[in-house]
């Protein structure tokens, strides 16, 4: 059986793409798998839940309940994929219970393979949060997320010398389409029957993205 994979989806600031990214990563990984558990860790920011209510679950790592719970269901060899959309508030929290409880030790004793998309940004915060990550995560599982929507520009070097997964920015209105609550990108694909929009192809680039992000993380997964 081939390890499951944890996508964990994170950034220390608000308001940089984490639900956006975890919606596209959900519906491709339910598009390819068939399934999919995703996971909303979001206080004040666009939540998951809304977008996905079908997929997503709430999760809290605020208090020992609700860690206790999440890590029951990220350490399960289960086959099932699972997506976290970590908000800006529990950056912090949640790298230090993973690294106190030995997540990533544990989770691949069980067969379990964690990844970190760190949404890059320019600001002293991001900076900082950077090397924690590094020193904690092996560079195979963790992926710099460069949003052109946020940096816009060259990325930070030092976030620049690891593996980077881009993600071309979107013309303001095709952001507001993509932003209603009932918008799917899976559904848009099989729907347009033009296959050159803009839209269709940004789709498409980030789907095969992950596909080839997800076969270099796991080559025994199909």
């Amino acid at each position: 059986m081939s390890a499951t994979p944890v996508y964990i989806i994170c950034s220390p600031r608000p308001l940089v793409g984490k639900t956006l990214l975890a919606r596209l990563l959900s519906e491709f990984l339910l598009l390819k798998n068939g399934s999919v558990c995703s996971f909303d860790i979001n206080l004040k920011e666009p939540s998951l839940l809304e977008y996905l209510p079908r997929l997503t679950e709430t999760a809290d790592v605020m208090d020992t309940y609700g860690k206790m719970q999440l890590m029951d269901r990220l350490i399960v060899n289960d086959d099932i994929a699972k997506v976290i959309d970590l908000g800006f508030h529990a950056f912090d929290e949640f790298f230090k219970m993973i690294h106190e409880i030995g997540f990533l030790k544990e989770a691949a004793r069980r067969g379990v393979a964690p990844t970190i998309l760190f949404i890059a940004d320019t600001d002293r915060v991001s900076a900082r949060s950077y090397p924690m990550l590094q020193e904690q995560i092996p560079p195979k599982a963790l992926i710099t997320i460069d949003n052109e929507y946020v940096v816009r520009g060259e990325l930070p070097p030092e976030m620049d010398t690891g593996r980077v997964l881009r993600i071309t920015a979107l013309p303001s209105f095709l952001k507001t389409y993509i932003g209603r609550l009932t918008f799917s990108f899976t559904d848009y694909l099989r729907n347009e029957r033009d296959s050159s929009t803009e839209l269709h192809q940004w789709i498409r680039r980030n789907y095969t993205s992950f596909r080839e992000l997800e076969f270099s993380l796991n080559p025994q997964r199909p």
